[in-house]
């Protein structure tokens, strides 16, 4: 595997359990039709790759991100084609769409495995570095969502556990059960809410935060005002459906 010079990009101890990862990282879903139309495999492969040689070695996806887990096949076929030692992979569980419209969150042990165990064949990888629940959820106590989890990483299975849109009471009582590495929440301009009390604990528990849509889903980068999303966006083939 020829390996092309990096551009050189700071780098970063996310929270206190030893992860290090790119400062800015790549957040995947957008290649599977978030946002835009959907990418072809080959495509998003070479994205990923260049971006891995503009100096990004963190990437994010989920098990929910594409229509039949797409996003994490996409992703695992572009590991392949990049020092797998030298990227900090990130992906989710916990969302599963119901009906082709509506979300579902689950978060029982037996579901936490399995969805690791899921993301592990498609991604076509030994272990996972950072493993988030994507959602919360509140039908299951997160001591019991948390501890299947801590057996993932004892088995080696998973490095680091990460929470998603999870509150300041759900952080400190998972952290209790397993010390948690991140927590992603989005952050921006617009959207600042977690100044009042998430910072402040992560602060506290020493936790990094992970921010998403920093940039307001693409309205601060200028693109929003001049463009709208295409047809085959799933948001709008979702709203469709509504």
């Amino acid at each position: 595997m020829e390996e092309k010079p990096q551009v050189h990009v700071p780098r970063v101890k996310l929270g206190s359990q030893g992860l290090e990862v790119s400062r800015l990282g790549f957040g995947c879903g957008g290649l599977s039709g978030i946002y835009n139309k959907p990418l072809s495999h080959e495509v998003g492969c070479s994205i990923i790759k260049e971006t891995f040689n503009r100096g990004i070695t963190l990437f994010d996806t989920s098990d929910v991100y594409g229509v039949d887990h797409d996003n994490e096949i996409m992703v695992g076929k572009a590991l392949k084609q990049l020092p797998r030692d030298k990227i900090q992979l990130a992906t989710k569980f916990g969302c599963f769409m119901l009906d082709g419209v509506s979300i579902g969150v689950k978060g029982s042990p037996e579901y936490v495995r399995k969805c690791c165990e899921a993301s592990l064949k498609r991604l076509d990888v030994d272990y996972i570095d950072l493993y988030y629940q994507h959602r919360v959820d509140t039908s299951v106590s997160i001591e019991d969502t948390m501890g299947e989890l801590k057996k993932l990483v004892e088995e080696g299975k998973i490095k680091y556990i990460g929470l998603s849109e999870a509150s300041a009471d759900t952080i400190r009582r998972a952290h209790a059960v397993h010390p948690i590495t991140a927590v992603q929440m989005e952050y921006s301009l617009w959207t600042r809410e977690i100044e009042d009390d998430i910072i402040p604990l992560c602060r506290e528990l020493g936790i990094g935060i992970v921010a998403y849509s920093p940039l307001g889903r693409g309205f601060f980068a200028g693109k929003a005002v001049v463009e709208s999303l295409p047809s085959e966006s799933i948001l709008v083939c979702v709203t469709k459906q509504i």
